[in-house]
């Protein structure tokens, strides 16, 4: 099975078509006003129309209420939605059922026992994402560039589709890969020059040290 990679948090249509360029199999966008890779709706709406059908479109929202989910949605048609804030199971499956989508649920990973939340969103989500927690004080959810101890997923008996995400880079992720075996990998602040300034030159090595190794 091929390597999944996703290239998300994407602003600009020069680093979109980057991450296209570079063979990523999804591209996400971020409609969250307190990241600075949130997308205004009119921008979402042009970045969505230049993806053509090159890769997944993947809309991610941090505990947003339906409204906003909608108008997202209208704006960017996703082909997936990514909850990546406190959203419980049922929260995850109403959201599934009401858009039509599929939703890939993101969860905060700091040691073996986080990893039982797997199986609480096995029914409702159709992939999870595993992430780094926020550090202490942090406004804004996931690892914030931050890895979490990847020895954790060493030999882990997941069921359900995941990805793995937190503090990925170009000089980390073939270790990353080599380590827990990730069908997929999911990168934002890893490929970026600054926060929320996208890179090309990285997202171009970062998607071709991970297939290197995801064929190793």
């Amino acid at each position: 099975m091929s390597l999944l990679i996703k290239i998300c948090g994407l602003s600009t249509a020069d680093t979109l078509d980057a991450a296209l360029d570079a063979g990523a199999d999804m591209v996400g966008f971020v409609f969250f006003p307190p990241s600075p890779r949130h997308l205004s709706l009119e921008r979402a709406r042009e970045l969505g129309a230049r993806v053509d059908g090159r890769a997944l479109k993947v809309a991610l929202s941090v505990d947003a209420d339906d409204a906003t989910l909608a108008a997202g949605i209208e704006a960017l048609g996703p082909d997936i939605l990514q909850l990546h804030g406190k959203e419980t199971p049922e929260r995850v499956a109403d959201v599934r059922r009401r858009f039509g989508l599929p939703v890939m649920k993101a969860l905060g990973v700091s040691e073996v026992a986080d990893l039982a939340a797997i199986d609480r969103y096995a029914g409702a989500a159709d992939r999870v994402l595993l992430d780094a927690k926020p550090p202490k004080g942090a406004t804004r959810p996931g690892g914030n560039a931050k890895a979490f101890d990847w020895q954790i997923l060493a030999g882990a008996a997941i069921k359900t589709p995941w990805m793995l995400s937190g503090g990925l880079d170009p000089a980390n992720v073939e270790e990353a890969i080599a380590i827990t075996g990730a069908p997929g990998i999911d990168v934002s602040s890893g490929v970026e020059s600054a926060p929320g300034v996208k890179d090309r030159g990285l997202i171009t090595d970062f998607v071709r040290r991970a297939r290197a190794a995801h064929a190793r």
